[in-house]
C-alpha cells in the first residue's frame, strides 16, 4: 500500500496539493482547485507522490495536458493514463533565433553556402538547484558535425545575441554541396544549465528545426518552444503506473477594449428599469441559457462590479414573488433569482462566512466528539444520549454564533434580504411568516447550511474531512437546515433546540432592518484576519548594522494591518513588524532580475519597501490582489512605482542613484473597495456575449415567439411554451437590440482572428 498525494503544476511549478491518501493503491481526493492563472504556460501537470517518511518524497508518474488539448476535456471526468517522469523531458521557456543563408565565393571561385546562426534570447527558464546559468549549444547535422557554444549568462532570460557560424567555405566546398542538399539538413540547439555539481551541467532543452524553412528566405526569425531530448531510448508502458481521474474546466476568453462592449453592456445594465423585468436583456439570458446557473455566474459579477446588483435582483425576485402562488414554495426552485442571489452571497459573503463559522468548525474537526444519533450506526461503546447531548451543544453554539454575526454581514446581501421581506409580505399579506421563510431559505438552507455539509468548498478547511467528521457535519447541517426553515416538525423538540428556533425567528426579525442602518459598517470596525500564510521576507535594514538577507515569515493580514513574525504560534503573539492598512501606498509584482528570484512582490511605505516571496505565481497573484484591495481607499496611493528593488546604490529599473525618487513604472489599475470583488466587467460582458452566441437559436425561437403573440395572440405554440413572455412587443425590442450587439462583437472576433492568422509566423509560439 501507499500514502499518496497529488500536486497540481504549471509546467513545473506547483500551485496547488491535495491531502496524503494513506494505506491505498486507488486513493481518492475529491478535492476542488479554483485559481485565475495569471502567467502563460505550456503544460497543465499532475504530479503522483508517494510520501516517504524518512527519505525524499518519490514521484509516482505524472499527467500532462498541453494548453491547445485542455478544451477536448472541458467539464468531463476523463481517466489519464500516467507517464514516467524523467529529469530530460521535464522542459519549459522558449528561445529566440535568427538564420541566415549567404553564398560565399571561395578563393576558387567556388560559390558555397554559409549558414549563420543567432541565438538571441531565451525566456521563462526553469530554475535548477536554486540558480540558472543557461548557455546554449548549437550543432549541424552533417557529413561532418560540428557545434558552437555561446558564453554563459546568469539569467533565467539571458539575451545571447551571439552570431554563430554553424558552417565554413571550406567544408562546403569540399564536399560540393548544392543548395538542394543543404535544405535536407537540420540543426540543433541545446540549451544547458552550468552546475556546480560533480554531476555535470543540467539540461534544460533542445530544438531540432530543419533548414528547409530557408527555402523561401534568405533569413528568418522566431520563437521555438523547448522539447525533451530525443535520445531515442525506449520508454516504459504507461498502463504499469496506474491513471489518474480528473475533471478540468477551463475557460479562456479573449476580452476587447470597453468601447467594444458599450452597446451590449448598457442593454444589461438597464435590465432592472425595464417594465416588465421578463422583457429585460439579463432576464433573457437566463430564460434561453440551458442552466440558469451559466447566466446567473456573469450576471451577478457585472451588476455588482457596477454597483447594480440589489435593484437587478429585487425587480426579478419581485417578478417571480407574483407568479407563486403558494407562500410555502417561496424562492425554493432553481430560478434565475435563486441562482443570482446563491452566487451573490458566495462572492460577497466568503468573508463573513469565515468570520462566523471557521473557528467552530476548526474544533469540531480537531476533537472528534462523536455526534452519531442513528442506533444502527452506533459503534461499540458509544452511548446515544451522550451524542445527543453533543449534537445539541454543537447546534446550539453555531445557531448562537450565526445570530450574533448581524455586524458582520456584507451590506450588499442585507439589502437584499431586506427587499426580499418586502416583496413577500406584500404578496401574501395573511401569511405574517412569509416574510420569514423568504429570507431563511437563504441564509440558512443556501448559504451556512451547506457550508457547514462541505467546509472545503468554503475554505473553512483545507481539505476534505474524515468520515467521523464529515458525518457530524452532516447531522448539524440537516438540524440546521430544519430550524432554518422555521419547522416545526418533531425532529426540533427531539434535539431540544426551540429555544434556537426563537432565536432565529428574532434574528431574521431584526437582521433587514438592523442591517439597513448599520451594515455600513461591516469591514471598517472589526479586525478581521483575512489571509495569513509563510512567505520568504527580505530584511529592510531597519538596523543600522543588520544583514539584508532572506527569512521565512508567518505573515498575516487584518483589515487593519499585515504583520509578521517568526512562527504561526498564537494569535496573540507580537508581531515582529506590523503595517497599518492605512500606510501601505501600492502593491506590485518585483521584477526577477532584482534579486533572481520568482514569485516576489513588495509592498511599498512611505519611508521603504517591503520585499517578499511566495510559494507560487497562483499565491503570488492572490496576496497582491487582496492586499491591494484592502488599500485601495487609502489616499496616499502612487501613481507610479519602481518595478525593480533599489541595489548598490541605485534603481536597477530606471537606474536613477537616489533612493526617494519617483516611480517610473504606472502602477497597475484600481481594484474595487471591496476585500472579496476582483471583477472585469470587460470579461463579464464578454462571457455573456458567448452565450448569447451560444443558444443564438434559442433566441431566434423566442423572437419567432413574440412575433406570434403580438400579432395573432393565439394558442401558444409548444416549442415556445418554456419562455416567459409577459410584453411581447417590449420583448421582441430587446430580443432585436441583443441579437445586432452580439452580431457586431461576433464580427469583431471574426476580424481579430483573420489579422491573428495573417500575423503569425512559422514557428511553434
Amino acid at each position: 500500500m501507499r500514502d499518496c498525494y497529488c500536486t497540481v503544476n504549471l509546467d513545473q511549478e506547483e500551485v496547488f496539493r491535495t491531502k496524503i491518501v494513506e494505506k491505498s493503491l486507488c486513493p481518492f481526493y475529491g478535492e476542488d482547485f479554483y485559481c485565475e492563472i495569471p502567467r502563460s504556460f505550456r503544460h497543465l501537470s499532475f504530479y503522483i507522490f508517494d510520501r516517504d517518511v524518512f527519505r525524499r518524497d518519490s514521484i509516482i508518474g505524472k499527467v500532462a495536458i498541453q494548453k491547445e488539448d485542455l478544451q477536448k476535456y472541458h467539464n468531463r471526468d476523463t481517466w489519464f493514463q500516467l507517464q514516467h517522469v524523467d529529469a530530460d523531458s521535464e522542459v519549459q521557456g522558449k528561445v529566440h533565433l535568427e538564420m541566415r543563408l549567404s553564398e560565399v565565393i571561395t578563393d576558387t571561385g567556388v560559390i558555397c553556402h554559409k549558414l549563420a546562426t543567432r541565438v538571441l534570447e531565451c525566456q521563462g527558464l526553469p530554475i535548477v538547484n536554486g540558480q540558472c546559468d543557461p548557455y546554449a549549444t548549437v550543432t549541424l547535422a552533417g557529413p561532418y558535425r560540428q557545434s558552437k557554444k555561446t558564453k554563459l549568462k546568469r539569467d533565467r532570460q539571458p539575451p545571447f545575441d551571439e552570431d554563430l557560424g554553424s558552417s565554413n567555405c571550406s567544408l562546403f566546398s569540399s564536399f560540393k554541396l548544392n543548395l538542394c542538399y543543404l535544405l535536407l539538413l537540420r540543426f540543433r540547439v541545446d540549451l544547458w544549465n552550468a552546475s556546480n555539481l560533480k554531476f555535470g551541467d543540467e539540461f534544460l532543452g533542445e530544438l531540432r528545426i530543419p533548414l528547409k524553412v530557408l527555402r523561401q528566405s534568405s533569413s528568418y526569425e522566431a520563437w521555438y518552444f523547448l522539447q525533451p531530448r530525443d535520445n531515442g531510448s525506449k520508454s516504459l508502458k504507461p498502463g504499469d503506473l496506474g491513471s489518474l481521474r480528473l475533471n478540468v474546466v477551463y475557460t479562456e476568453d479573449h476580452v476587447f477594449s470597453s468601447d467594444y462592449y458599450s452597446p451590449l453592456r448598457d442593454l444589461l445594465l438597464r435590465s432592472a428599469d425595464v417594465e416588465p423585468v421578463s422583457a429585460s436583456a439579463a432576464h433573457i439570458l437566463g430564460e434561453v441559457c440551458r442552466e440558469k446557473h451559466e447566466a446567473a455566474i456573469p450576471l451577478v459579477r457585472l451588476f455588482l462590479h457596477y454597483g447594480k446588483i440589489v435593484p437587478f435582483i429585487s425587480a426579478i425576485a419581485n417578478a417571480e414573488v407574483k407568479r407563486t402562488q403558494d407562500p410555502n414554495t417561496i424562492f425554493r426552485g432553481n430560478s434565475l433569482t435563486s441562482k443570482c442571489i446563491d452566487e451573490t452571497m458566495k462572492l460577497a459573503g466568503m468573508h463573513y462566512l469565515q468570520v462566523t463559522l471557521k473557528p467552530i468548525i476548526e474544533e469540531i474537526c480537531q476533537v472528534h466528539k462523536s455526534c452519531e444519533i442513528d442506533p444502527v450506526k452506533l459503534k461499540d461503546g458509544e452511548n446515544l444520549e451522550n451524542n445527543m447531548e453533543n449534537l445539541r451543544q454543537y447546534v446550539d453554539r453555531i445557531f448562537n454564533v450565526i445570530t450574533k454575526s448581524g455586524v458582520s454581514c456584507p451590506t450588499v446581501m442585507c439589502d437584499i434580504f431586506f427587499s426580499l421581506r418586502e416583496s413577500a409580505a406584500k404578496r401574501f399579506q395573511g401569511d405574517l411568516d412569509v416574510r420569514y421563510t423568504a429570507v431563511s431559505s437563504f441564509i440558512f438552507l443556501r448559504f451556512f447550511a451547506p457550508a457547514i455539509l462541505s467546509p472545503n468548498l468554503f475554505q473553512l478547511t483545507p481539505h476534505h474531512t474524515d468520515p467521523q467528521t464529515s458525518r457530524t457535519l452532516t447531522l448539524i447541517s440537516k438540524t440546521i437546515q430544519t430550524l432554518g426553515s422555521l419547522s416545526k416538525s418533531k425532529s426540533v423538540s427531539l434535539l431540544a433546540c426551540f429555544s434556537s428556533l426563537l432565536r432565529a425567528f428574532c434574528f431574521l426579525k431584526v437582521k433587514p432592518l438592523s442591517f439597513k442602518y448599520f451594515g455600513g459598517k461591516t469591514f471598517a470596525s472589526l479586525a478581521c484576519p483575512i489571509s495569513n500564510r509563510f512567505m520568504i521576507k527580505r530584511a529592510q535594514g531597519r538596523k543600522r548594522f543588520g544583514m539584508k538577507n532572506f527569512k521565512k515569515r508567518w505573515f498575516r493580514l487584518t483589515n487593519h494591518e499585515f504583520t509578521y513574525q517568526k512562527s504561526k504560534g498564537n494569535k496573540k503573539d507580537q508581531p515582529l513588524y506590523s503595517i497599518p492598512i492605512e500606510n501601505i501606498l501600492a502593491v506590485e509584482k518585483l521584477e526577477e532580475e532584482s534579486f533572481k528570484m520568482k514569485n516576489m512582490f513588495q509592498v511599498i511605505q512611505p519611508e521603504r519597501a517591503l520585499y517578499i516571496q511566495a510559494n507560487n505565481c497562483v499565491e503570488a497573484k492572490d496576496w497582491i490582489d487582496i492586499l491591494t484591495k484592502v488599500s485601495q481607499c487609502n489616499k496616499k496611493r502612487l501613481t507610479v512605482y519602481h518595478p525593480s528593488a533599489y541595489l548598490n546604490g541605485h534603481w536597477l529599473c530606471c537606474k536613477a542613484t537616489c533612493d526617494t525618487t519617483p516611480g517610473c513604472t504606472p502602477c497597475t489599475g484600481g481594484l474595487p473597495a471591496n476585500i472579496q470583488l476582483d471583477i472585469d466587467g470587460d470579461r463579464e460582458t464578454e462571457r455573456i456575449y458567448s452565450l448569447f452566441n451560444l443558444y443564438m437559436s434559442k433566441l431566434e425561437k423566442m423572437q419567432e415567439a413574440c412575433g406570434s403573440k403580438s400579432v395573432y395572440d393565439g394558442p401558444e405554440q409548444e416549442e415556445y411554451s418554456t419562455f416567459i413572455i409577459d410584453d411581447p412587443q417590449e420583448t421582441y425590442k430587446t430580443l432585436k437590440q441583443i441579437i445586432a450587439g452580439v452580431g457586431a462583437l461576433e464580427q469583431e472576433h471574426a476580424q481579430y482572428k483573420r489579422d491573428k492568422f495573417k500575423k503569425t509566423k512559422y514557428g511553434s509560439q
